[in-house]
């Protein structure tokens, strides 16, 4: 300003301002130098106006240019900037998110009815509502009449993952959408209709192709009933059905305890030292569920916390049976552990009460754990195995060499077993990669003082060429397959 001034001996433009009320406000200010007839500078001239009135007046009409004055939400416009930005962000951190299109059913009806004002009332909850759905960093939009749309970032980048995260919420807004609307005097209840579509699977996808794909599974959902949920996908909508049917029935499942326990001998060149258990769903429909389908899913869910559980308890209850049959009293049992058990305050204590709570003996129990476990908080790993381990337990760490595999924390950790991998003995003879790793597991596991065992054994050459590099321990198919409880009491018995 005064640069403005000294040079050109004017300037104008805005400024903040403050009352003798203490009060800011924007002023426009003019000022002028004023000279004599000698051109010596006497005085300034300065003339100030008061623009806070056109001030909230271009504030308003900014805010009206993206943002709908009745619920207050994002109007279409700054829902496709963005939508634009967020299929960038997509592209370049390799994620996915999702649009869901949402309509309130018969909302034509109730403006005929009771009049637009209450119409506008039942809009202005709705749209509360809908933000309750979502975090912070999603966008809920208003596109006009009553059509909203719920943008989600940050989804998983499978495919699968990310609807089954897109479908919860959709849930969760047709759960607060379709409770009672107190409109004066009257408690109206609605329904929505839902149609969702993931985005971020094409680089070049344009921000009007995803809205159009959620709105066309909308009318999906209308044609198809109305207060319904919709995929654009039909391929889509056909696996989260069903994998929503599938986290229906393992709820089920574990309240009403359908699994059940097999075992895998685990044996070494002295004959049967224990075995694996192995959690199996009896299924009153599908009769034995694979693991491979339900644990990922129990993960998820949270699910895997009494499902684990019941699995230590399982076992536990069966090594204080054992320990009575001089013929079993000497196997142990191996429990594979989740992370999420793991990271459970109160996890060391849930396996010492079971382990009171059932009379058997911790040497006998043996608690596997993956490399996946030691992506975080190692210390606190470490504190928590180590108290196990004086308690009387041991541990195994499974799938050795698949994952993380911090050799700086592996020699800290108070393991006492490392387990090669089934996919390392597969093709231990024909490649000479996974045979490398097999010696190094062996190598490393004689080094820090710990036993070694392989499992996926199948054939009495895998077998072979595990003993010449210094394995002596085994589980696999060449010894049995996992058994049910009674079959593999009579495979130890005779073994």
């Amino acid at each position: 300003m005064w640069h403005s001034i000294l040079r050109e001996n004017n300037w104008h433009g805005e400024i903040w301002n403050r009352r003798k009320n203490g009060d800011i406000f924007p002023m426009w200010s003019d000022i002028s130098a004023v000279k004599d007839a000698d051109g010596q500078l006497t005085h300034y001239v300065a003339t100030c106006t008061d623009i806070s009135s056109r001030k909230s007046a271009e504030d308003q009409i900014n805010y009206l240019a993206f943002y709908d004055p009745l619920t207050h939400l994002p109007n279409r416009r700054l829902l496709l900037d963005r939508l634009e930005q967020a299929i960038a962000t997509c592209a370049r951190h390799q994620c996915k998110g999702a649009l869901l299109y949402v309509d309130l059913d018969n909302f034509k009806t109730l403006n005929e009815t009771l009049g637009h004002f209450q119409g506008d009332l039942l809009l202005e909850m709705a749209a509360k509502r809908l933000m309750t759905c979502v975090r912070d960093d999603d966008t809920v939009a208003r596109l006009g009449g009553d059509e909203f749309v719920v943008m989600i970032e940050h989804l998983n980048f499978s495919a699968l993952d990310a609807a089954t995260q897109a479908e919860a919420v959709g849930h969760k807004i047709h759960q607060v959408l379709s409770q009672s609307y107190p409109i004066g005097p009257f408690e109206h209840h609605n329904t929505s209709s839902i149609g969702i579509t993931l985005f971020g699977n094409e680089a070049l996808e344009t921000t009007e192709e995803p809205l159009k794909r959620a709105e066309m599974a909308m009318y999906q959902a209308k044609a198809a009933g109305r207060n319904l949920l919709r995929f654009f996908d039909a391929q889509m909508q056909v696996m989260v059905t069903v994998r929503s049917a599938l986290e229906r029935d393992l709820r089920e499942a574990v309240r009403q305890n359908q699994f059940v326990l097999h075992y895998q001998a685990q044996v070494n060149t002295c004959g049967l030292t224990g075995a694996e258990v192995l959690v199996r769903w009896q299924h009153p429909k599908r009769k034995m569920v694979s693991p491979t389908e339900f644990i990922p899913l129990a993960e998820e869910t949270g699910l895997i916390l009494p499902l684990g559980q019941w699995v230590l308890e399982t076992a536990c209850a069966q090594l204080a049976a054992w320990a009575v049959q001089p013929t079993l009293a000497h196997l142990t049992l191996a429990v594979n552990v989740s992370a999420k058990q793991f990271y459970q305050e109160d996890f060391v204590t849930q396996v010492q009460a079971t382990l009171v709570r059932t009379g058997a003996n911790p040497q006998r129990l043996k608690l596997e754990l993956t490399e996946s476990l030691l992506v975080t908080d190692v210390e606190s790993i470490i504190i928590k195995m180590s108290a196990l381990k004086s308690y009387g337990l041991s541990f195994s760490l499974d799938d050795f060499g698949t994952g993380y595999s911090s050799l700086s924390y592996l020699k800290r950790l108070p393991l006492d077993q490392l387990k090669i991998d089934q996919g390392f003995v597969k093709n231990i003879l024909t490649d000479s990669n996974d045979a490398a790793i097999a010696r190094m597991v062996v190598a490393l596991a004689e080094s820090l003082g710990l036993a070694v065992i392989a499992e996926g054994v199948e054939t009495k050459a895998h077998q072979e060429f595990l003993a010449h590099i210094g394995c002596h321990a085994y589980q696999g198919y060449l010894f049995s397959r996992p058994l049910a409880l009674e079959d593999f009491e009579k495979f130890a018995q005779q073994y």
